[in-house]
């Protein structure tokens, strides 16, 4: 097909004509498509109609349009994309009409963007919707957040399609036959491809909504069924109000809604629901608008027909002359004109009775045909729902069957990898005994490890605090050795001119004892010059000293009246521990300064103390102002800070130093720690009580639970080594070694999680308390208590299972699914501390590193657990040799009835085992808060679920 006639083609059925688009246009410009393998030339011709200046014309591009989206190459979808923005302007022009074809124009644009837009993001599905069961579930990629987007896409494809719909009906006057005239089929004939679309959308709508509704709580899908509910009446109303116009009956059989909609908290009622399909009979097509006859027109023929006939319309049919009539008998047996009229009238009777039993059976064959076209129509939806179960069923089987090749194939793999499991651990029993012992120690030299890295970080801050002091001390050092050095030189000097007195003296020592006395009364006054200079050095440093804390408390007076330092943001618990450091440094001060006094040890004892009571009084003042606007408070510390100088002034001047006294400043202190109580919020107490204490107690209850469960893995496998022997002795190591492996990374975790739990509490603390964090972050803090809760509850419960199966009176399987809880329960804990720690954290990467260990510890638990047991199973091999055939007979018939029952126990377990999970969810959900969010929510029970499973 060369594009010149695609073009006439496209110029037929765009036309300013209001009559239906002619399908052997619209047929020619699908060809078309599939020729040119795109829409080129359809949008190459569009692109010179004036579709903004004719609301018809517009109005039958869209039908073709839709139709080419539908049945055309796939690639018109790709060449159509370009032109999104122009119909999208397009439509917001026709939108400003309110009559004719002005909104109808808008929205079929709307609807035809929204349904590029559905395709685009959801490229498996075809333009005419069709699709298989099968092929639905590859659209969502099993995933039920991928179905719960597509629910909500088809959601608003459907309801443009509904609007589209519904103002077609609008616009239409039906008290009037306008399914008939041409302006009405113009108006209707898009609604054709409407109606095939929201077959195909209502029933995949129902099937995604039975799958969520398996997969999802019921609350979360309240809005999807709010939705689906009232699309639902919609779309059942317009079916009907079409099914009954006589221009649909023509062309197409339009499905039925059931009565009620679908009960989606019913499993079940999805094998009772039918897939509408909308059939189409074979070779019918709109009628042109050239041949068509108005209902008025035949009603008006056929009453015309049905009258009285006059008289020369007998006479065509009997004859005009009675010489030629064969009931002319007035030349035969000489009638009177009377007999001849009586014959005449008894003859219209006979006809006008005649006519009646032909009207007659004309309506009862008419009927009889109108009842044998419904039943064939619905012979026909019956096969073709035949055909479409079919089809479903065929597709299931060519599933199940690949996944029965799927399973064979794992089978022989898991049976070829379990022979060599068992060879591989069979020789590396001895291996795992050494390995054991060596990772025990390795165990307590990373604990040691860590205890001394604690200790160090100890120390170190301690050195680093000692440091600062160290070079406070060694600055007021050096001032000193500066006033000794000048001290020395001084006394150096003195000593040098009474060396050479001396020397002098010396010549006349014979001559005079007096000069050498009085020599040596000048020495002595020399000694205790020096000493007067030493003494000064220390008192100007001392000065010195003071002088700068008045100034550092001077600072913090000046900033007590600063707006900035008012704002709040401090807690009271924070406050009153600054205060009561502040009355500590306070009173050492103090009994350094009497010890000063009394013995005179030298200005360096008094360096600490004054430049710590100096920091923590300028602390507490500053703490004040920002802890809450209260006037007391404010004046407290005003005077606090006004006593210390006064205490530091006197302390400088000697005549004032005895009278030195800082009981006021303790006083005030303590003052300001009974308003920071008053000032304290009531009820936070209880909330830090019982989070804050509680956090704290359920970590070291965790950590007491995981030693206690190593403590008795070790006492069993000790015990084990002593009294089993054989076969027995290596199952018990291998899953006693197996536990204590995932005991040790339980433990690891545990002392990761609380490392980031510290780091959460700091980096979120700002000036608050502990405490008061805790009580803000409630929700964060109730999960995290859950989630140590429930990994010490495992810890415990494996000990004991590992203990009932060493001792032969427990299950194996009792075994994996503890250890797949402790998998699912490392996981919640790990995503509960996870919501407050920061992405680029190394105590966050550590933990999910220390959570990668359990999870790999806990499988290897489960392969050591199933290899024991197949172990064991072998080592209890079946010996039928000895039995007789009726024996045989007995216990085959007993084994299958025991298989029976099993399987029967085992579906009951499972359907307990799902209704206990969905408990265990909404509890867990309660208790941790999942409430606030139910996305989030879903989050967390997909992760936990996947690590469960």
């Amino acid at each position: 097909m060369d594009a010149g006639k695609m073009t006439v083609s496209i110029n037929k059925a765009i036309n300013t004509q209001e009559a239906a688009v002619k399908e052997k246009h619209a047929r020619t410009c699908i060809l078309g498509t599939h020729h040119e393998k795109g829409a080129h030339t359809f949008w190459a011709a569009v692109n010179r109609l004036p579709l903004s200046s004719n609301a018809v014309l517009c109005w039958k591009f869209c039908h073709v349009f839709h139709k080419l989206l539908r049945d055309g190459h796939p690639n018109v979808l790709k060449d159509s994309l370009r032109y999104k923005n122009e119909l999208i302007d397009m439509s917001r022009m026709w939108g400003h009409l309110s009559e004719g074809y002005g909104q109808l124009c808008s929205i079929y644009l709307k609807l035809l963007n929204t349904k590029m837009e559905f395709h685009t993001k959801n490229p498996r599905f075809p333009g005419n919707l069709q699709m298989t069961d099968r092929q639905l579930d590859e659209a969502g990629e099993n995933d039920v957040n991928n179905f719960f987007q597509l629910t909500v896409e088809i959601f608003d494809y459907m309801e443009w399609e509904l609007n589209l719909f519904h103002t077609v009906f609008k616009s239409l006057d039906m008290s009037r036959s306008v399914s008939v005239t041409a302006a009405g089929q113009c108006r209707l004939s898009p609604l054709i491809q409407v109606i095939l679309d929201c077959s195909h959308l209502y029933d995949y709508t129902v099937k995604l909504l039975f799958k969520l509704h398996s997969c999802l709580p019921t609350d979360t899908l309240q809005g999807h069924r709010d939705r689906f509910m009232e699309q639902f009446q919609k779309l059942k109303d317009l079916f009907y109000r079409s099914s009954n116009l006589q221009y649909f009956k023509r062309l197409l059989q339009i499905p039925q809604l059931p009565e009620n909609p679908p009960n989606f908290l019913r499993a079940s009622a999805l094998s009772e629901h039918i897939s509408p399909v909308v059939l189409i009979p074979t070779g019918n097509s709109p009628p042109d608008s050239e041949t068509l006859i108005e209902t008025e027109d035949l009603v008006g023929m056929d009453s015309s027909s049905s009258q009285g006939m006059p008289g020369n319309k007998f006479d065509d049919l009997f004859g005009s002359s009675f010489s030629n009539d064969p009931f002319n008998f007035s030349s035969q047996n000489g009638m009177t004109r009377d007999d001849k009229d009586r014959l005449i009238e008894q003859l219209y009777k006979e006809i006008a009775s005649l006519r009646e039993d032909l009207g007659s059976f004309k309506a009862e064959s008419h009927r009889l045909v109108i009842n044998l076209k419904g039943r064939i129509q619905e012979l026909e939806a019956e096969l073709a729902e035949q055909k479409h179960l079919r089809e479903q069923a065929v597709d299931e089987n060519e599933f199940l069957r690949t996944e029965l090749e799927d399973l064979k194939r794992r089978r022989q793999d898991t049976e070829k990898a379990q022979k060599s499991l068992t060879e591989i651990e069979r020789k590396s029993i001895a291996n795992e005994q050494r390995y054991t012992k060596l990772k025990e120690k390795y165990a307590e030299l990373v604990q040691s490890h860590a205890e001394l890295l604690r200790k160090n970080a100890e120390v170190t801050k301690q050195v680093t605090m000692a440091r600062e002091a160290y070079e406070d001390v060694e600055r007021s050092k050096k001032e000193l050795e500066e006033a000794y050095q000048r001290v020395n030189e001084h006394t150096q000097r003195k000593a040098e001119e009474q060396m050479h007195q001396m020397e002098d003296l010396q010549v006349a020592l014979e001559s005079s004892k007096r000069e050498v006395q009085l020599l040596k009364t000048t020495m002595e006054t020399t000694k205790e010059e020096s000493h007067i200079l030493t003494q000064e050095a220390e008192d100007c440093v001392l000065q010195r000293l003071l002088q700068e804390a008045e100034y550092i408390i001077q600072e913090s007076l000046l900033l007590l009246d600063e707006p900035l330092y008012t704002n709040g943001s401090i807690s009271t618990d924070f406050l009153i521990s600054r205060t009561l450091a502040a009355v500590e440094s306070t009173e050492k001060l103090e009994e350094a300064w009497k010890k000063h006094v009394l013995e005179t040890p030298g200005v360096s004892s008094l360096l600490p103390y004054v430049v710590q009571f100096a920091h923590r009084i300028s602390d507490v003042i500053l703490q004040g102002a920002q802890t809450r606007t209260s006037i007391e408070l404010s004046d407290s510390c005003r005077a606090c800070g006004t006593e210390a100088l006064g205490y530091l002034s006197s302390l400088r001047s000697k005549d004032t130093q005895s009278e030195a006294d800082c009981s006021k400043i303790t006083t005030i202190l303590k003052n300001i720690t009974e308003i920071a109580q008053e000032l304290r919020p009531p009820s936070l107490d209880i909330k830090e009580e019982q989070l804050g204490d509680l956090v704290e107690k359920e970590m070291a209850a965790t950590a007491a639970a995981v030693e206690a469960a190593v403590s008795r893995i070790e006492v069993m496998l000790s015990k084990s080594r002593t009294d089993d022997t054989g076969v027995k002795l290596q199952v018990s190591e291998r899953i006693l070694s197996s536990c204590t492996d995932l005991m040790q990374g339980i433990r690891a975790l545990i002392l990761a999680s609380k490392d980031l739990q510290k780091e959460i509490v700091e980096s979120g603390l700002g000036t608050a308390s502990t405490k008061e964090f805790y009580a803000r972050n409630s929700r964060w803090t109730e999960g995290l208590i859950s989630a140590s809760k429930a990994v010490g509850w495992g810890a415990t419960v494996m000990v004991d299972a590992a203990d009932l199966v060493v001792q032969g009176q427990g299950k194996f399987e009792d075994l994996i699914v503890c250890s797949h809880e402790i998998a699912a329960s490392t996981a919640q804990l790990v995503a509960a501390s996870k919501v407050k720690a920061e992405k680029d954290s190394a105590n966050l990467a550590k933990l999910q590193q220390a959570s990668k260990v359990v999870n790999q510890n806990a499988a290897h638990v489960v392969a050591s657990t199933k290899s024991a047991k197949s172990q064991i199973e072998e080592t209890d091999t079946m010996d039928f040799s000895s039995l007789t055939l009726t024996q045989i007979k007995r216990q085959e018939m007993d084994s299958q009835v025991k298989v029976l029952e099993l399987e029967s126990q085992l579906q009951k377990e499972r359907e307990k085992l799902g209704e206990l999970r969905k408990k265990h969810y909404e509890l867990a959900g309660v208790s941790e808060g999942w409430g606030d969010g139910k996305h989030l929510r879903f989050r967390r029970m997909s992760t936990v679920n996947k690590c469960i499973d």
